[in-house]
Order: C-alpha cells, then sequence, then structure tokens
C-alpha cells in the first residue's frame, strides 16, 4: 500500500487550482494533432468532482448551440496547462446533475459575491497563471538542452 500512495504523490500537480462543484471554469486543454500542439479553452459548470488523491475528476458542461456538451477533466493530467475560475457559484449540493434537465436561464447557478470571493478568485488565477508560466519555461529549457546535446539537428 505504501508503494502505490508513493507513486500516486510523485505524479501529483503542483499548484492545482482550488475550486469548487457550481464554479464556472475555464480549462486550458492541450491538445496534440499529429506533429502540432495546441491549446483548447472548454469555459462551463463544474457539476461534480470524482475520487479522491491522483485519480481525481472533474466534469464540466456547457451549452453549444443549444446543446449541452459534458467532458471530463482528470485533475492531474499533464495536458490541462491551466485553469482559470470565472465566477463563483453558490450551492448546496454535491452533484448538479440536476441541470442536464434544465434550459435557458434556469440551467444558470447563483453567483457568489462579495469582495473577499473576488480577492479569492484574483489570486487563485495568478498563482494557476505563475504555475503555468513555470511549467511552460521547464519545458523550453528540456527543450533548449536536448538541442545542445544533440548537434546532429543542426
Amino acid at each position: 500500500m505504501d508503494l502505490i500512495k508513493t507513486i500516486e504523490e510523485q505524479n501529483k500537480r503542483e499548484g492545482a487550482q482550488g475550486f469548487r462543484v457550481g464554479d464556472t471554469v475555464k480549462v486550458y486543454f492541450k491538445i496534440i494533432e499529429g506533429k502540432t500542439e495546441r491549446i483548447q479553452i472548454f469555459e462551463g459548470i463544474v457539476i461534480c468532482m470524482k475520487n479522491s488523491g491522483v485519480r481525481k475528476t472533474f466534469t464540466v458542461r456547457k451549452n453549444s448551440y443549444g446543446v449541452g456538451v459534458e467532458r471530463v477533466f482528470p485533475v492531474n493530467s499533464p495536458r490541462i496547462v491551466k485553469i482559470d475560475v470565472v465566477r463563483a457559484g453558490k450551492v448546496r449540493r454535491s452533484k448538479l446533475f440536476y441541470l442536464r434537465d434544465k434550459v435557458g436561464k434556469h440551467a444558470k447557478v447563483r453567483e457568489l459575491v462579495g469582495g473577499k470571493v473576488t480577492a479569492q478568485i484574483a489570486a487563485r488565477n495568478a498563482a494557476a497563471e505563475a504555475a503555468a508560466a513555470a511549467k511552460e519555461a521547464e519545458i523550453k529549457a528540456e527543450v533548449v538542452a536536448e538541442h545542445a546535446n544533440n548537434p546532429a539537428e543542426k
């Protein structure tokens, strides 16, 4: 059992974003198509969180041209660049599956308002931005070091 926990701790992301069910989030997800990479933004309401530790996932729901689209993201995925909290939601449930049946304005979640909340969201988004920048710099440093060690590519 100890071995499993140590492996899980190694695969956890540093600076994981703090958000809750009911929050509207923007998930910056890296998509690899052949040799090209691009970042796709998926914005919607977090309707549930499942599991814990490394296996933790969250489901984001959005309406796209009148059709509900849900996507499940692993929290510790290396393909997630960052997660921005657009607005904090005020909910009293841990699973918001009832939003699947709602249409239009009824499918909204109340916003949690206040000076403290906006300051917390700004701080979380700044931390996510810094973590994403550090990760990007680390990847660039690895690429530069790889090119410096491989003179055949020149």
